[in-house]
């Protein structure tokens, strides 16, 4: 378990309604990690597609699940990198892809599955915990400052 500070919960009801609520979210925390939790099909990649929509990406996004890492450009030129641990076996793999250079960049690091690298979590970061009932999804978001 990650230990956080509480800090907004949204409820989304339909698609249409993550575009705003992403501006929300991107607006109340701070620029750097940001850890997204929730099981398969809770909307991790979804959700990182809005919130780089929002800060105005035009390349194609998709989850990193094979390459670990995409690397996308904001509409005023910075880095965000968008990484996907879910198919790592174990936490050398993340090191041997030199993750510290991205997390300790300054830049927009998305972050799915970031139960498989419990060790090399920075000491800030932002979570996000996703979950589903009944077509309804939940955002949760906490700093861990």
């Amino acid at each position: 378990m990650i230990p956080t500070f509480a800090l907004v919960k949204l409820t989304i009801h339909s698609i249409a309604e993550l575009d705003e609520a992403v501006r929300e979210i991107l607006a109340s925390i701070p620029k750097g990690v940001v850890l997204f939790q929730g099981p398969m099909g809770a909307g991790k990649t979804t959700t990182i597609s809005a919130i780089c929509r929002a800060l105005e990406v035009e390349d194609h996004l998709s989850s990193p699940t094979f390459s670990l890492v995409n690397e996308y450009q904001s509409g005023e030129g910075e880095s965000i990198y968008h990484f996907d641990f879910y198919r790592i076996e174990d936490e050398a793999e993340a090191m041997d892809m030199g993750y510290e250079d991205y997390f300790w960049s300054g830049d927009w690091c998305f972050v799915e599955w970031p139960e498989k690298i419990p060790n090399l979590l920075p000491s800030r970061f932002t979570l996000i915990r996703l979950s589903v009932e009944n077509e309804v999804r939940t955002l949760e978001v906490k700093i861990k400052a």
